[in-house]
């Protein structure tokens, strides 16, 4: 079990800089670069506008104090990554045309908004 907590820790510790990485200066250079003409002459598609949104409110509200305990972080970190997959998902329903895409969108909101729902009842139950 410890090594577990520490394999998630460290994901998300790893996630968490890379985002801090990617939010600087620099970070939004290389981002440019690497997504070459489309990350600059889509700016102002509104599915990049919704999913940078979604992307921004998901990474803020992953940004949680941590209890120290591994199973309540774990789960009160999910609930936002869940919520962004949903709001991800959704964006591509009002946006997207593949229909694979669009199935996988909703199967996707149907898995997480059931995970959530777990999540949330098992924190509850820990007093949370």
């Amino acid at each position: 079990m410890p090594v577990l907590s520490l394999c998630l820790l460290s994901g998300f510790l790893i996630s968490s800089n890379s985002y801090a990485h990617h939010h600087t200066e620099e970070g939004h250079g290389g981002h440019q670069q690497h997504g070459g003409e489309h990350s600059a002459t889509h700016s102002d598609n509104p599915a990049v506008i919704a999913y940078r949104a979604a992307n921004d409110r998901m990474h803020n509200d992953m940004n949680m104090a941590f209890t120290g305990q591994p199973d309540v972080d774990f789960a009160q970190g999910m609930i936002p990554h869940h919520e962004g997959a949903i709001a991800m998902a959704e964006i591509v329903l009002a946006h997207g045309e593949d229909d694979e895409i669009r199935q996988l969108a909703e199967d996707i909101i149907a898995a997480q908004e059931s995970e959530i729902a777990f999540l949330k009842a098992w924190l509850a139950r820990q007093g949370y």
